[in-house]
């Protein structure tokens, strides 16, 4: 596989050009806290000179009690937000934290170091930094989720990072989250997260597409929107402790059978009935809520016939079988 071009088309991609803001960087990383404590994070998908990843946590290093920070970037050399991409080569940056006692990141204090190659994250060099690092957090291309997780699982590293929500449905991902190997963070409903996109495709959202649903103007920048946007992660937080309130109760009217498996049909999260000892289909937004306490997870998606779960044969979008644990 060519590395290079199949990372170079991904990342110029439009639905890879969205950049996270700082606001949406701090609403999350407030809930780990106490998880960063003499760790070392490595933001792998970022360039380290504009990234708001790195500026946040070069900014939190000393309040986090970060041990070392690092930062790369796909081909770039420039400390521009969207890479042209077009540098055979790319830097990657360390910082130790505060040295002179004025509580903020200066130039000096942060190391820019060169790479043989070009900042690919499935790189060698890029696989040896990755190596070094204890968390990870980053938005990765979204074209490349599938192979961004499967690294991260294969060495077993601890990760915060956003992707699309319908990356649940992957057959790559599922299974990892059936496993509780990785669930969604804690900010992932409810709120809008917008991104900064560049200046082209800025132009193409306003002239092709609706304010609101894919995009919005914020002081007069248009700022991109991907409402299915979340956070995946495998850090606890306090969220995942929470228990869901029940309050309806099953009947057979308002929650019909599915044509090919031995569970109900519930639309909404939030209309799980308190008494139903069986299996039920719920949407996949239900992961929002899910308590891995309170819920199992049985499987996704597919009845006994290997077909989608279907009611009088029409199939309701995506559902996610479970069982409530604690009847």
């Amino acid at each position: 596989m060519d590395l290079n071009i199949n990372l170079h088309g991904a990342k110029r991609a439009k639905k890879d050009e969205f950049y996270t803001r700082l606001r949406d960087i701090e609403y999350e990383l407030r809930h780990y806290i106490a998880h960063f404590l003499g760790q070392v994070v490595y933001c792998n998908c970022d360039d380290p000179r504009v990234s708001n990843f790195f500026d946040f946590f070069s900014k939190q290093f000393e309040w986090y009690g970060l041990k070392k920070l690092i930062a790369t970037c796909y081909k770039n050399q420039q400390p521009d937000l969207f890479s042209q991409h077009d540098s055979e080569k790319a830097v990657y940056l360390e910082y130790y934290g505060d040295q002179d006692g004025n509580c903020r990141p200066d130039p000096h204090e942060i190391h820019v170091k060169p790479l043989k190659g070009d900042g690919d994250f499935r790189s060698a060099e890029c696989i040896e930094l990755l190596k070094e690092a204890d968390i990870v957090v980053t938005n990765p291309p979204f074209s490349l989720f599938r192979e961004y997780v499967a690294q991260l699982m294969e060495y077993d590293k601890k990760f915060l990072i956003i992707g699309n929500m319908n990356a649940i449905t992957y057959k790559e991902i599922f299974p990892l989250i059936m496993q509780n190997k990785i669930w969604l963070g804690y900010g992932t409903s409810g709120r809008d997260m917008l991104f900064d996109v560049p200046d082209e495709y800025a132009k193409e959202l306003v002239e092709t597409k609706k304010e609101g649903s894919a995009y919005r103007i914020v002081d007069g920048i248009v700022k991109g929107r991907l409402g299915n946007a979340c956070w995946f992660t495998n850090l606890p937080h306090k969220k995942r402790n929470d228990e869901m309130i029940l309050y309806k109760r099953y009947t057979p009217e308002e929650y019909p059978h599915y044509d090919n498996y031995d569970a109900i049909e519930v639309s909404k999260t939030k209309h799980i009935p308190v008494d139903y000892p069986g299996a039920m289909g719920v949407p996949i937004t239900f992961l929002d809520k899910y308590n891995p306490e309170q819920f199992e997870i049985i499987q996704f998606r597919k009845g006994d016939d290997g077909k989608d779960l279907s009611i009088n044969v029409k199939c309701p979008y995506f559902r996610i079988l479970i069982r409530n644990k604690q009847i």
